[in-house]
């Protein structure tokens, strides 16, 4: 992957970044891409938007518990509603 891969760059007018091509290249972003950019510390990153869901999941993922379906607790929702009507 593009670990510990650096590169200098300089903001253009409007605000705009340009990702050189290098760091482009190793993290499979072409033109169009949807981007995440977050703010860590001093820091601005940047990461894929399928990256930045990706974690997101994951963060979600740890706080249900393995044997709990989130569809089924859905679908268990919307019958008690359709009762109640």
């Amino acid at each position: 992957m593009a670990e510990g891969l650096q590169a200098a760059t300089r903001l253009g007018s409007g605000g705009r970044l340009v990702i050189p091509a290098r760091l482009r290249k190793a993290l499979g972003l072409r033109t169009g891409a949807e981007l995440v950019l977050s703010v860590r510390g001093s820091e601005i990153r940047v990461c894929s938007r399928e990256e930045a869901l990706r974690r997101v999941q994951e963060r979600v993922c740890r706080l249900i518990p393995a044997r709990v379906s989130l569809v089924d607790e859905l679908i268990r929702d919307r019958q008690r509603e359709a009762e109640l009507e």
